[in-house]
């Protein structure tokens, strides 16, 4: 069977396609993808890593976009990932793969898992590496070095690597952030900066100042999880405040 790729088409109209779902493209409102892809500098003819991409929710976008110009690279989870629910979430992704093959099917995948696993791209290959509200993550498994490393590795001089990220406080210590899901600003600007990148831009895309950021299960007491309850409350507040930030491999 012939599986034919979605044509190239504009960010715009892909942030609305019909190969969304209803749910994924009501969180625009809250994730502003078109922006922030658009601050990070993407264009249809680069060669793209998306860091552990979960089920999609960028990667329907990105695939298409680049399907026919560019090339995308998606650094998912390994089969032999240390927690539970990494294998599960990456099956998740490959069953996308083969039942959305019109979106899903040149989307090249990747496993890092460090330090096992960190060949997520072509050495100095990719025009831009991007991560969206994974960096806590490797912050609460020790990982977070080893991460950047591997990205510094994979961009082309000159490239840029996005982050957006859950913001904490700026007084937030080591415990909170490896606790609580928020991330300081700082905190991730100094981890892209010891492997090598330099800050390029900031932005205000994601800001939620509605976000207290005390919650009793942190990010995870938020939309879409609401761990915590109180379903109106936490809907009323949305999704976390969020940094995002463009860094540049230097030349």
């Amino acid at each position: 069977m012939e599986i034919r790729s979605m044509p190239c088409t504009t960010l715009e109209s892909l942030v609305i396609g019909s190969h969304r779902s209803p749910d994924n493209i009501a969180r625009n409102a809250a994730r502003h993808p078109l922006e922030t892809l658009e601050f990070f500098g993407l264009q249809p003819d680069m060669t793209v890593l998306e860091i552990l991409p979960g089920r999609g929710w960028y990667t329907e976008i990105l695939a298409p976009y680049l399907a026919e110009n560019g090339r995308l690279y998606a650094a998912h989870f390994s089969p032999d990932g240390v927690e539970s629910y990494m294998p599960v979430i990456l099956e998740m992704f490959e069953d996308r793969q083969v039942n959305e093959p019109e979106t899903f099917s040149r989307v090249i995948v990747r496993h890092i898992n460090p330090p096992r696993e960190i060949s997520v791209a072509p050495a100095g290959k990719a025009d831009l590496a991007m991560t969206f509200r994974n960096v806590h993550n490797w912050i609460m498994a020790g990982q977070e070095h080893e991460y950047f490393a591997a990205f510094f590795k994979a961009v082309k001089p000159g490239g840029v690597l996005g982050v957006e990220e859950h913001r904490a406080p700026e007084h937030a210590d080591m415990h909170s952030m490896r606790t609580t899901g928020y991330v300081t600003q700082a905190y991730v600007i100094e981890l892209a900066e010891r492997a090598g990148f330099v800050l390029e831009a900031k932005s205000e895309i994601n800001a939620n100042p509605r976000d207290t950021k005390d919650h009793p299960k942190g990010i995870w007491s938020l939309p879409p999880l609401l761990m915590s309850g109180e379903v109106e409350k936490y809907q009323a507040i949305g999704e976390s405040d969020r940094m995002t930030l463009r860094f540049r491999k230097p030349q």
